[in-house]
């Protein structure tokens, strides 16, 4: 059996399909075919990649600059014999290496998901016979039968359909179920518009229909994802970027200075052992051991308020990220609309309609130039009829659960049932009266549904369908009256057509009355066949209201919004300029491209329209995934969404992966970063405004840490260089960066969102992470910590204090003033005496937790015996409390220049 026309299926004719793979429609395969091909293409079941060992996926995440310098810090602290602080900074680096595992791990869940998309039985025909097997036992020249409520088992090539319709919302993004035939398509027809295919882990919503298989497993369309899925590329969030290349440099810098440090000290012939010990000091007092775990704290902060905002965080470093995006990249339907089709326009008897409400909810009026139109029965009979055709002609149900409306059957027909139900219509009184006794359901080739049903007076037909087809079967139309006159078929084709311009699906609706108990296929040739017609419904999924608002900020944080759909260009295209992706102003992104277009560019097309078109419509997903790579390689920090099977790759390749909570696979949302629990673009808004305030939050930490690293390096540097006493120990160095990490900086993450977070443009991705203010601002609070820390170790020792005494207060000299600078670094560039003082009280009772740590250090004699401190008086207090004052107001005086200076050379934007 060769297949060379494996990827054009929909372009043979059944017959070919049926050569071609050696079966027959009605025999099917013998067994013996069946056990040959099941040995030779294997089960229908996809391949997991391979999981790495999970020893090794472990000690990965010790593979980071930054850890390299923890685990210094432990060796060096071990070798000094402080075997409990090396544990202890042991501990915090095993704490993030775990959490990054269990992280990861649940990453490659997807494609374990995606095994559970492939329906776990088949009804075929074998050996002429109808059997069911498992649907892992598939191969390809199977014939498959299809009913409603089936899953697809396998990839599919339609031999012939009833009424077929098959929900590839997962697969090819199309908001309604598609409707199926078996006919011969173009070779150029896209994937979302192949009609007469099947694809596995669809859902046959209506009809029958019966298959060929064409490709199992790995061969599917399904399985063709999954790959996409395992080739694609998880790439280093700006944060970990940016924390790599600092802490590289750090570690250098630090390495340098003690070599530095230990060569001068052999220079001025210094016992090497001393000088050693002197070096590895410097290195410790220079190592921020609270970074990661604050930095993995600050993050998990952000996770629990993202989560009041419906934003569910699956991987930390997504919270930093979503700050640093500059074009989301979203999906239509759910996402930007309601996903539930809305009648918004009527035409009946000349006339335009507009309803109120959107969704399901039959909440709503119905309006004629702007006022409310009231009992149609009696003033408008074509709109009465119009609306009663659409309620009737109708095989759907409206339900209610909690509060939440639903369709139980076509998203259309629940759309008209609601439409009805708006101006007043009783369903159950309406079948009562007008009970249906027969009906022709709606059929691809037909492209209309009609319905007999009986009343007191004799029978009646309502006939619902295209514009085109309902149109050719009338000969006369109604007026307000509900008088026949006659109708203007190209006025009713124009009319139709400017509805379909706007992006609305457009239905037509007729009857006429008649004496027959049964329904045959009308013939529009025939005059008693002959309909009025009545008017036109035209629906939409509409635009969720909240979202129009959240593009709007996204626009003006800098922020790009894209719409990649599978849904039609034209309802893309209407959608987008409703909620502002695409406004009058763009003229070089009003055009929409197609995954046809998108498929005949080159590379470097592809490229530039990734950047300069903002819809996309009908693409298939390695396109999806494409389109991210593209707009990546241009330098952006992408966020895409997604509720699909589709989605799972791109979602895995951006930046940011974004999935459905709600209506979302879950191979969609194994793949992704984050998860919206209301499924709403505005809590994508809601997510960077709160990603924009933690890596805010994590400058101020790392403003705020350095100088106390700096400094205590540069007091013990400067103490080897002259040849003086170390003011501070390694232990003490220890005490200082653990304990004042955890109780003053830790206390930034808690601080709140600053004004105007959302009014400037997204970091640039490849922005250092300390800009030339804030590196000056560390350097000058690291020079006066080591002017304040050294002269009082100094002068202490000249008026006779202890060496103990000396260094106690050292040590608390640096707990003081890095208190004060904690209260500088709330803000970067407003006055602390412009913050609000209780805006974050965790800064406060940081501060008294910090100070009533410090007098234990301080005045217990089992912490003076463990860390070699000693009491101090209440003069040294009063000097280190006036020198923390002086640093702050210095670094006040600083900001403010700043601040002077940068008004005067930027000038001041609108509405800044």
């Amino acid at each position: 059996m060769e297949t060379p026309l494996k990827d054009l299926w929909h372009h043979l004719h059944p017959d070919e399909v049926l050569e071609t793979l050696e079966t027959h429609e009605q025999q099917g395969l013998t067994s013996r075919q069946a056990s040959e091909r099941l040995a030779t293409h294997g089960p229908n079941t996809l391949t997991a990649a391979p999981r790495s060992y999970w020893l090794k996926r472990l000690l990965l995440q010790f593979h980071n600059p930054l850890i390299y310098i923890l685990l210094i810090a432990t060796a060096v602290t071990l070798a000094l014999g402080e075997y409990i602080d090396s544990a202890v900074i042991f501990g915090v680096v095993l704490i993030n290496a775990i959490i990054g595992f269990v992280q990861e791990s649940r990453a490659e869940d997807a494609i374990q998901a995606l095994k559970g998309m492939l329906s776990s039985s088949a009804a075929v025909i074998r050996d002429g016979n109808r059997v069911t097997i498992a649907a892992a036992d598939l191969v390809p020249g199977d014939i498959v039968l299809l009913a409603s409520g089936d899953k697809v088992p396998a990839d599919l090539r339609l031999l012939s359909c009833r009424d077929l319709q098959i929900d590839e919302s997962t697969l090819t993004g199309e908001s309604v179920p598609v409707d199926k035939q078996s006919g011969k398509l173009a070779r150029d027809t896209v994937l979302a518009d192949r009609g007469n295919m099947g694809f596995a882990g669809t859902l046959v919503t209506y009809g029958t229909g019966r298959g060929v298989v064409i490709g199992t497993g790995d061969r599917t369309e399904t399985g063709k994802i999954a790959g996409m899925i395992n080739d694609a590329v998880t790439l280093e969030t700006p944060l970990t970027r940016r924390i790599n290349a600092f802490s590289r440099v750090l570690l250098w810098v630090i390495l340098v200075l003690a070599g530095i440090t230990f060569g001068v000290g052999l220079l001025h012939g210094q016992d090497w052992v001393d000088t050693f010990i002197a070096a590895v000091a410097l290195a410790v007092a220079a190592i921020p051991e609270g970074l990661p775990a604050v930095i993995t704290i600050t993050l998990a902060i952000g996770v629990r308020r993202m989560a009041l905002r419906n934003a569910i965080i699956r991987k930390l470093p997504a919270v930093e990220t979503l700050g640093s995006t500059t074009v989301i990249c979203s999906d239509k339907t759910g996402t930007l609309t309601e996903n539930q089709m809305t009648v918004q326009r009527i035409v009946a008897a000349d006339t335009e309609f507009e309803l109120t409400g959107s969704g399901y909810n039959p909440e709503g009026r119905i309006l004629r130039d702007g006022s409310p139109v009231e009992a149609p029965a009696v003033h408008h009979q074509a709109l009465y009829h119009c609306l009663l055709a659409g309620l009737l002609s109708n095989d759907s149900e409206l339900v209610e659960q909690e509060g939440r409306w639903s369709v139980h059957g076509d998203p259309t027909e629940g759309a008209l049932i609601a439409s009805a139900l708006k101006a007043g219509f009783d369903r159950h009184d309406m079948r009562r009266r007008l009970h249906r006794v027969d009906a022709i359901p709606f059929e691809s080739d037909r492209q209309y549904m009609a319905t007999l049903h009986r009343h007191d007076e004799g029978h009646r037909v309502y006939m619902k369908g295209s514009a085109e087809q309902v149109i050719a079967h009338c000969d006369r139309a109604m007026n307000a009256e509900g008088d026949r006159v006659p109708m203007d078929r190209e006025r009713l084709r124009e009319q139709a057509e400017a509805l379909a311009a706007q992006g609305l699906r457009v239905l037509a609706f007729a009857m006429r009355e008649t004496d027959a108990g049964r329904l045959d296929v009308p013939d529009p040739d025939k005059d008693e066949d002959r309909l009025i017609f009545l008017g036109l419904q035209a629906m939409i999924d509409p635009p969720r209201q909240e979202v129009i608002h959240s593009v709007a900020l996204c626009r003006k944080a800098g922020i790009r919004v894209k719409m990649i759909t599978g849904d039609h260009a034209l309802t893309a295209r209407a959608i987008a300029e409703r909620i502002g992706i695409i406004r009058d102003e763009d003229k070089d992104q009003r055009r929409a491209l197609t995954g046809r277009q998108l498929a005949e560019m080159s590379p470097d097309e592809l490229s530039k329209a990734a950047d300069g078109v903002s819809v996309f419509a009908r693409v298939a997903p390695e396109q999806k995934l494409r389109l991210v790579e593209a707009l990546q390689a241009r330098g952006h920090v992408v966020a895409m969404t997604g509720d699909g099977v589709n989605d799972a790759p791109a979602l895995k390749r951006a930046d940011i992966g974004i999935a459905m909570g709600i209506n979302g696979t879950e191979v969609s949302r194994d793949a992704s970063d984050m998860v919206l629990a209301d499924d709403n673009f505005s809590s994508i808004e809601a997510a960077v405004e709160e990603g924009r305030n933690v890596f805010d939050n994590l400058i101020k930490f790392i403003t705020w840490i350095l100088p106390t690293n700096l400094g205590q390096g540069l007091v013990i540097m400067v103490a080897i260089l002259l040849g003086l006493t170390l003011p501070v120990l390694p232990v003490q160095a220890l005490w200082l960066n653990m304990t004042t990490a955890v109780f003053l900086g830790l206390m930034l993450a808690f601080e709140p969102r600053e004004p105007g977070i959302m009014a400037r443009a997204p970091r640039r991705p490849d922005a250092p992470i300390l800009n030339g203010e804030i590196i000056g601002r560390i350097f000058s609070v690291s020079a006066l910590l080591l002017l304040g820390a050294f002269g009082l170790f100094q002068w202490s020792l000249a008026q006779g204090a202890s060496l103990e005494e000396a260094r106690t207060l050292a040590v608390s000299l640096f707990v003081v003033v890095q208190s004060f600078f904690l209260l500088n670094c709330r803000s970067l560039t407003r006055s602390v005496f412009r913050t609000n003082p209780f805006s974050n009280p965790w800064i406060w009772r940081g501060i008294a937790a910090m100070w009533l740590a410090q007098l234990l250090f301080v005045y217990t004699p089992w912490m003076n015996l463990l860390f070699q401190s000693a009491p101090l008086s209440l003069q040294y207090w009063g000097l280190i409390l006036g020198y923390g004052v002086f640093v702050l107001l210095l670094v006040e005086l600083e900001k403010g220049l700043w601040r002077r200076w940068k008004g005067r050379s930027q000038p001041v934007s609108a509405g800044s």
